[in-house]
């Protein structure tokens, strides 16, 4: 099947990944890909400090463009899951001043700043700290109260994290929510594949299976590789997956199952 939209990708914002948004674009449009979302780490990664001048990008969100070189841009952030009850990065970090210097009326949560203009978020797990003595039963209520948050749109590379939940109730709740489970190409390659392709594959397995929507995504962070899904597509053939459940396959899939989860 063709996979025409990469919703999770990088660039120099996120710190550790490398290329520009307007490089990011050309290797979209080069690729003849229909939509990009640039979801830029959002995560005590980033910065030492909470500073909301840190995260000021995400508020300027609105001077895009929604498409160049024929490529539909998406906004959206890597948020991390920070603890068992589900919240993502800055839901408990208050701010009375607006990074300009003025004062707010009430305080604002850095979560509801950063998220305002945001189209989706990625809800992932990165530091697996919060998790260490959790059991699989309140592992698994982390990854559903995630999925409850009104911004996420997609719960990432959970093949990845390692962590031991019980994936038919993740997916069944995705599911009844209109949400989409990541198969993250970035997951599949390399020195990652080994641990986490077993489990990846079992997840593709399962969401055909229970008839979850999946978004595909290449998770780059140089523009080189964006668009680049060669490992996904071998898994998708492999499992006979579904085509109707990928909502990647085209832009106006994936916009449809965006506004159907998030009113978007």
């Amino acid at each position: 099947m063709r996979l025409a939209c990469d919703p999770h990708t990088h660039t120099l914002f996120s710190r550790h990944a490398y290329s520009t948004l307007e490089e990011n674009i050309r290797a979209a449009s080069a690729k003849g890909l229909e939509l990009l979302g640039t979801t830029e780490h959002y995560s005590a990664m980033l910065y030492p400090e909470d500073d909301l001048r840190n995260f000021q990008y995400y508020e300027n969100l609105h001077v895009w463009p929604r498409e160049v070189g024929g490529v539909y841009l998406c906004h959206g952030a890597e948020a991390d899951i920070v603890d068992l009850d589900g919240n993502l990065f800055g839901h408990d970090i208050r701010f009375d001043y607006h990074f300009s210097g003025r004062r707010f009326k009430e305080p604002r949560l850095l979560k509801d700043i950063v998220s305002k203009e945001c189209d989706y978020i990625i809800a992932s797990v990165h530091d697996r700290t919060f998790a260490r003595a959790a059991t699989r039963a309140q592992m698994t209520r982390a990854y559903l109260g995630a999925l409850d948050d009104p911004k996420v749109f997609i719960l990432g590379h959970i093949g990845r994290s390692g962590l031991d939940v019980d994936y038919d109730e993740i997916l069944i709740h995705a599911r009844e929510l209109g949400k989409c489970i990541e198969i993250n190409n970035h997951s599949l390659m390399g020195p990652r594949r080994a641990s986490s392709y077993p489990r990846c594959r079992a997840i593709a397995e399962r969401c055909a299976e229970l008839g979850v929507s999946v978004v595909t995504s290449s998770d780059a962070h140089i523009s080189y590789g964006v668009g680049d899904f060669g490992a996904v597509e071998r898994l998708l053939d492999e499992v006979r997956f579904p085509e109707e459940l990928v909502v990647t396959r085209s832009r106006d899939a994936f916009l449809a199952a965006l506004d159907a989860a998030l009113g978007a």
